[in-house]
């Protein structure tokens, strides 16, 4: 499916009163992302949600998520998905706040505690150790933890993402890092442990909402990226991407993490290990997704912090 790039306010009303055969209200664009794009509405005294995007998988994992839900990982409800303007779409429940990454530093360290228990709740979900590590446990591939982790930074002509290594190595620069990249991550694989748990591989770029006051959570959606693996590799999204946002660099996750840890007896070997895998990851799969998205800078600055990755920074 292709969704309709035309969308917009009028038509997404026009169809939200077909579809539930009443009149709707404050239809209005809540934002886009390079897979979905979303509208509030009113409908009933509720307010509501609406997502569109072209894979329907995406919106099958935030309604599975709902299982996880709890004081700690508040997951939206999914009301309905169905079939709309060449692609998917997916009605939820709307809940307001600040995005996670707009916090400040003073704010952060006010979340901190939810913010712990977040990454508690992942880690604690009951999860089938023979399950593959890609999320849902029902893919053809069945890989490993180490599988998943080696294969992620390969183009496998994945329709959404794929067809990037020829255009990357035009770069020698960036073909050069992308190459000493891959060797350092599948050297550090051994350091990481093949436990499975549920990572939801995205907690930043808008998909976590906390309260105004930043002392509870208030919403964690888009569970598109959501694998089955190590625990840490959340914590690897928020160290990793730091630089982008100050009041997370200045919290410095990485070690109020490991604090958490010892504090809750909570055994972290090759953490720093663990964590530089993870962070490798992060960045050779990002040098990948900006040369798809042929977003130059981004590349750039993607390339530096995978540099200071790999010489321990």
């Amino acid at each position: 499916m292709v969704l309709d790039e035309s969308l917009d306010a009028e038509k997404v009303r026009a169809f939200l009163e077909a579809h539930f055969s009443e009149t709707v209200s404050d239809v209005a664009l809540l934002g886009e992302g390079a897979w979905s794009r979303a509208f509030a509405f009113r409908r009933g005294g509720k307010d509501l949600v609406i997502r569109f995007g072209s894979y329907r998988e995406d919106f099958e994992k935030d309604r599975l998520a709902m299982v996880f839900a709890g004081p700690q990982l508040p997951v939206p409800n999914v009301v309905e998905i169905g079939d709309a303007f060449g692609g998917v779409f997916a009605v939820s429940e709307r809940h307001d706040g600040l995005f996670l990454e707009q916090l400040d530093v003073e704010s952060l360290r006010r979340l901190t505690p939810n913010l712990l228990g977040l990454f508690d709740a992942l880690r604690v979900v009951p999860v089938d150790q023979g399950a593959s590590a890609e999320w849902p446990a029902n893919s053809e591939e069945h890989l490993s933890w180490h599988e998943w982790l080696a294969t992620s930074v390969e183009d496998d002509g994945n329709p959404r993402v794929g067809g990037w290594r020829g255009e990357l190595a035009k770069d020698s620069a960036i073909e050069e890092l992308y190459v000493r990249g891959v060797k350092a991550l599948q050297s550090r694989l051994v350091d990481c442990p093949s436990e499975l748990h549920v990572i939801h591989g995205d907690l930043l770029n808008r998909n976590v909402l906390v309260s105004t006051d930043a002392l509870r959570l208030v919403a964690v959606f888009d569970w598109g990226c959501s694998v089955y693996g190590d625990y840490l590799f959340d914590v690897a999204w928020f160290t990793f991407w730091a630089p982008w946002h100050p009041g997370l660099e200045g919290l410095d996750v990485r070690s109020v993490y490991r604090a958490h840890a010892d504090e809750i007896g909570l055994d972290v070997a090759n953490y720093g290990e663990r964590l530089s895998c993870y962070e490798l990851q992060i960045g050779l799969n990002h040098l990948a997704y900006n040369t798809v998205m042929n977003d130059v800078d981004e590349r750039a600055r993607v390339a530096r912090r995978t540099e200071q990755v790999l010489a321990g920074r």
